[in-house]
């Protein structure tokens, strides 16, 4: 009987594994959406717990709902519509992105004497402009979908908080401290981030954007918007757009504004950068930067964007689970 017991046991964790793997590939593309609604359900969790205690379940979901899309989904659609927008404008007229090309490929030839955009680079890159805004579209696409999964599971996961919360809490293989510790270093590394991140690129993107009015940057809004995506690039940072940009200034002839540009972003720019993320992380989490840098970088590749959150997340709890088996099994040796 207690063999028989054993094999309905492995067989099912078994079952359990290969469904969940299948499973998982095909809910893939809605992975963003899905820990969307996670970062937005621990973030409002505890509003979610005042409002029910005063309200129907139901209204108090439907408000918070409307908040989240003012708060969070609003300002994406935003920025979306932007960019949307501006692929319309080089869609219709290639030459408004060209031009600045083929400026820069002058004036990198008066000084050094190489043609670097000869007919046929000019040839491929008009070409590839079209699969540049199919890739992008694609996105955009990818990403509605993935915000009304957001909104979708989000409202059910407020719904059923509580039986959700203690489920889990269930099925955890921990004791009852070890599961308070992984509870609490996810709320406190989710909230962290989803707030930090954000706030970190809003502070950058607006530190940099003064400095590309302030040096005739073109299309200033446009690349400040670019420079806040930009901080959530590990190491390389907001220079990878500022960079290029001050590069571009002195080699169309304007030296004084791309000297400045270069000095200002080297010293406000990437410094406030330092700075912001130091303070942000020692306040909100106490973070390592080695395990936000190296979290990041993996988490984009499994993650998708929302990488930037649960790569870290991820890293960490690798670490406490190390340290968790330490304390339980290798520390109590005798």
């Amino acid at each position: 009987m207690i063999l028989k017991e054993q094999y309905w046991k492995y067989s099912l964790i078994v079952f359990i594994l290969g469904l969940g793997i299948i499973l998982f590939k095909q809910i893939t593309p809605f992975l963003g959406g899905l820990l969307g609604a996670l970062t937005i359900y621990i973030l409002v969790r505890k509003q979610m717990i005042y409002l029910s205690a005063r309200m129907r379940r139901s209204l108090s979901a439907l408000i918070i709902m409307l908040e989240a899309t003012g708060l969070f989904l609003a300002p994406i659609t935003l920025i979306v519509w932007m960019l949307v927008s501006k692929m319309q404008d080089i869609n219709l007229d290639p030459q408004t992105l060209i031009a600045p090309v083929e400026e820069l490929a002058a004036g990198i030839k008066s000084y050094t004497g190489y043609d670097v955009l000869g007919k046929d680079s000019l040839s491929f890159l008009v070409s590839l402009l079209p699969r540049i805004g199919q890739f992008i579209m694609e996105g955009i696409g990818s990403l509605a979908i993935n915000i009304f999964v957001l909104i979708f599971v989000l409202y059910f996961m407020l719904i059923g908080g509580k039986k959700m919360e203690a489920y889990i809490n269930g099925i955890l293989p921990f004791n009852e401290s070890n599961t308070h510790e992984v509870i609490h270093k996810i709320n406190m590394i989710i909230r962290s981030n989803a707030i930090g991140i954000p706030l970190l690129a809003v502070l950058q993107g607006g530190v940099a954007l003064i400095g590309y009015f302030i040096f005739d940057v073109p299309n200033a809004w446009l690349v400040g918007l670019l420079t806040g995506f930009a901080t959530v690039i590990p190491m390389v940072g907001t220079a990878i757009v500022w960079f290029p940009v001050a590069l571009y200034l002195g080699l169309t002839g304007d030296w004084a504004n791309g000297i400045g540009m270069a000095l200002y972003g080297g010293l406000v720019v990437s410094q406030c950068d330092n700075l912001i993320r130091f303070v942000l992380q020692k306040k909100m989490a106490n973070i390592h930067p080695l395990i936000t840098v190296f979290g990041v970088v993996i988490g984009l590749k499994i993650f998708g964007f929302m990488g930037v959150i649960f790569g870290p997340l991820l890293l960490s709890l690798f670490l406490l689970f190390v340290d968790m088996f330490k304390k339980e099994y290798l520390d109590n040796k005798k």
